[in-house]
């Protein structure tokens, strides 16, 4: 009984903090911050307060740092007790209200008031990701690359310096901060457009573990967007595709290349957080889009303190599976999103009336399934002369081992056509292969990376020459795919 008292006051005193933490708010933003104004408050906030230490994590493409912002009750990611959590913002430079949205994060979580989450987790910010597209306002980096479809050939400076960041620490919570824009002429022809200042989503890819995509869903995703209600903008689940009666409605992808899914991947609980841009997708509203970014961001944290110990439990659990899964028979690599028979009520604004209205959504389909799956194996074996598969590997920090003597066997796959197939509304390659046992090349050398680690399924989906979000899918690694030749990576599984 005495047990339950304690539970029940502690749940009291968390609901009246995050009532209190809705009515204090740090002023939002007049104007679009700038590079080095940013670098200033982060610099200054870090000087003023015991709670923050900057590191510099990486550099831009054109040489400006990239900050994470970590804030800490004491010595940060050294108390197991918390929960780590990274939120990351402006990955695309003209979605400017993630970063402005973050700087208020920083100031709010200052205040006496809020303070107490840093009791609970250690949290990272990084206000921007891409300060080269920011200071242009346009979406891709110095590189002319989008850094939030890198995050699994990792190529860019900026992707490689959140991931390099992410290793260190193994956050069990991330959040991916971005921007949509509502004002296509497909959907002014269809007469409507979403309106949600504040849309949300949990990963999709059926590689990340059923009990945290089911917490995400069920548990975080509805206490998120009320917390938001409440603080008085519009909240909904984040549901790309569409105009209705034109296209189908989904939810976000399940391809492993972005900020969410990358880390999702490896078991972490893992979101995406979509503010509604702008018309002239830069300082339009950008006061009140700040403030919605950061109402959003401070939901996540709220749940993530009253919920710590779940959330820990079930990351763990997830990590550790990764290192049994040869007990789990089969890894999809290639998926299709699905109607679950449900109709989607999607509110939207009106271009007729002028007005928010909901639309009945019948083509919706929230669901993902399996078109085509492989036996996990026990790993990979990349021959020596592959130098950019295995730079690769490296960039990702991925172990090679040596590969057991015993108990094993190794096939390979033959490339006999290179089909294709719809992946969202992209055409992408679909080849026709055959896989056989074989036996290892005396001329030829090879390194072995077991699934047996983090990034195990990452290896698995990224390796597979079918796979849908494979390597072959880009340009820089389509050479591996050639009709009528083996393909050159060796799978290792049981005998």
């Amino acid at each position: 009984m005495k047990s339950f008292c304690l539970s029940l006051l502690t749940l009291l005193g968390l609901l009246v903090l995050s009532m209190n933490a809705l009515a204090q708010q740090p002023s939002p933003p007049l104007t679009v911050t700038t590079y080095d104004s940013l670098t200033a408050i982060v610099n200054r906030l870090d000087q003023q307060s015991e709670y923050i230490t900057n590191e510099v994590i990486g550099q831009s493409v054109n040489g400006r740092n990239i900050v994470a912002m970590k804030f800490s009750a004491g010595n940060f990611g050294m108390d197991n007790n918390k929960l780590k959590v990274l939120i990351f913002a402006q990955q695309h430079g003209n979605e400017q209200s993630g970063k402005e949205g973050a700087l208020m994060l920083a100031h709010w979580l200052l205040m006496k008031e809020n303070t107490w989450l840093l009791n609970h987790l250690d949290l990272a910010l990084i206000p921007q990701v891409n300060p080269d597209g920011a200071e242009a306002n346009k979406r891709r980096n110095g590189n002319n690359m989008d850094l939030n479809r890198n995050h699994l050939i990792l190529t860019e400076p900026e992707t490689q310096a959140l991931h390099h960041f992410f290793d260190q620490h193994l956050f069990e919570v991330t959040l991916d901060v971005h921007e949509y824009a509502p004002y296509g002429d497909d959907w002014k022809q269809f007469g409507y457009r979403k309106n949600t200042e504040v849309a949300l989503g949990g990963c999709t890819n059926l590689g990340v573990d059923k009990q945290l995509r089911s917490l995400a869903n069920q548990e975080a995703l509805p206490f998120m967007m009320d917390y938001i209600r409440r603080a008085g903008f519009s909240s909904f689940v984040y549901c790309p595709g569409g105009p209705p009666e034109i296209d189908y409605i989904r939810h976000s992808t399940f391809d492993i290349n972005d900020g969410r899914q990358s880390f999702g991947i490896q078991q972490t609980f893992s979101f995406i957080q979509e503010g509604m841009n702008g018309e002239d997708l830069f300082a339009d509203n950008i006061s009140r889009r700040a403030a919605g970014q950061m109402t959003g961001m401070t939901a996540l944290l709220q749940f993530a303190a009253e919920n710590r110990s779940l959330i820990k439990q079930q990351v763990n659990d997830s990590r550790r599976a990764i290192y049994v899964d040869s007990l789990q028979t089969r890894v999809s690599i290639q998926s299709i999103h699905l109607s679950d028979g449900s109709i989607l009520e999607l509110p939207l604004w009106s271009y007729f009336t002028g007005k928010d209205t909901v639309v009945r959504v019948q083509d919706y389909r929230p669901t993902v399934g399996t078109l085509t799956d492989v036996e996990w194996p026990e790993g990979y074996l990349i021959p020596l002369q592959n130098t950019d598969l295995l730079a690769w590997t490296a960039r990702h920090g991925m172990k090679s081992v040596s590969l057991p003597e015993n108990g094993v066997k190794f096939e390979r796959y033959f490339i006999h056509a290179i089909d294709s197939i719809d992946f969202e509304r992209d055409i992408i390659v679909d080849p026709v292969t055959e896989k056989s046992e074989t036996s290892l090349a005396d001329d030829t050398e090879y390194l072995f990376f077991p699934t047996a680690q983090l990034k195990g399924r990452l290896l698995v989906i990224a390796m597979e020459p079918k796979s849908m979000l494979g390597l072959v899918t880009y340009d820089r690694y389509k050479n591996h795919l050639k009709e009528k030749t083996y393909f050159p990576v060796i799978r290792v599984v049981k005998k």
